[in-house]
């Protein structure tokens, strides 16, 4: 008997032991492409969804999610949301993991010929997406009916929860405070010349980049002159409004604290996504590059130059 207890008590610190291993689920893991539904889709919209997110992915087969009310109460309402369980949802999206280094892709595809999501735009996806901890994934969002897109990037995160591990919810919280903000600078600035969606996003990854190579436990004050810095690069440094700015480096001083900076795969994804952003908007890019669009600073120093050249001559 005496034997038997020896031997059950080995057994159970064995199991114990390796119990950890059982659960090798990394946040990124998705063996299949997963579809998030929303829960307010008729049936022939859900099928005219899954219609149309099914002809973007690569793979026969995926899983199947319903996004409901619920929700959005579960992923959303930390960051400040106020849905509740009978809030409708008719965003959706499919996600399919893709090779190592190839970054974050989004795509926002039309519904019947529309774009029915009204508010975020693919580039706000990918930069939240790359908050929350998301790496190296083909994101497809689609909606039948017009809506802000808030469901579809819920579903993603629930997407994860479903195959094996939740992404980090503070990531989540700050990667939807990013939406918030970057929506709202966009609506404040749309129409005005010398703005567009594609230089804010690329300041915001350009910054994110910058913030990971100095690591952690970077300072308020280095944030600050990184946001200067990119916003400048980016020509947005008279456009953007102080208050917008503030709203900026308060986000990245959320994404600090959100332990985002301590994932080795940060840095990296955030330099593929403003390479990304900024090769996709190559005629912005380019225009953002002629003389008639430099910086006041370095014009006011070309003219001194230039006057002190006139008078030597």
């Amino acid at each position: 008997m005496k034997k038997f207890k020896i031997l059950f008590l080995a057994m159970l610190a064995t199991i114990a032991l390796f119990a950890p291993l059982t659960q090798v689920a990394k946040a990124d893991s998705l063996d299949e492409p997963v579809m998030t539904l929303g829960t307010s889709l008729t049936s022939s919209q859900r099928q005219g969804t899954i219609d149309v997110l099914k002809s973007q992915i690569s793979s026969s087969n995926y899983n199947t999610l319903t996004v409901t009310g619920n929700t959005l109460v579960t992923y959303l309402n930390p960051s400040g949301s106020n849905f509740n369980s009978n809030s409708g949802v008719w965003s959706s999206a499919v996600i399919e993991k893709t090779s190592s280094g190839s970054g974050i892709n989004v795509s926002i595809v039309n519904y019947n010929g529309s774009n029915n999501i009204t508010t975020i735009t693919a580039d706000q996806y990918r930069n939240a997406a790359l908050t929350a901890g998301i790496t190296d994934a083909n994101i497809y969002v689609t909606s039948a009916t017009k809506i802000d897109g808030s469901g579809a990037l819920a579903g993603i995160y629930a997407a994860y929860a479903q195959n094996g591990n939740s992404l980090n919810q503070s990531q989540v919280n700050a990667a939807q405070k990013e939406i918030g903000v970057l929506s709202s600078i966009t609506q404040a600035n749309d129409g005005k010349d010398g703005y567009t969606d594609e230089q804010l996003n690329n300041a915001i990854a350009g910054i994110k980049s910058d913030m990971a190579k100095q690591g952690s436990n970077i300072t308020v004050n280095q944030i600050t002159t990184i946001v200067n810095n990119n916003l400048q690069q980016n020509n947005l440094q008279n456009i953007i409004t102080d208050n917008q700015k503030q709203q900026i480096i308060n986000l990245m001083v959320q994404i600090r604290d959100s332990g985002a900076l301590k994932d080795s795969n940060f840095k990296d994804q955030a330099q593929k996504l403003s390479s990304d952003i900024t090769s996709q908007a190559k005629n912005i890019f380019n225009k953002l590059n002629t003389q008639e669009n430099r910086n006041f600073v370095q014009k006011m120093w070309d003219g001194i130059v230039s006057f002190f050249k006139g008078l030597f001559s």
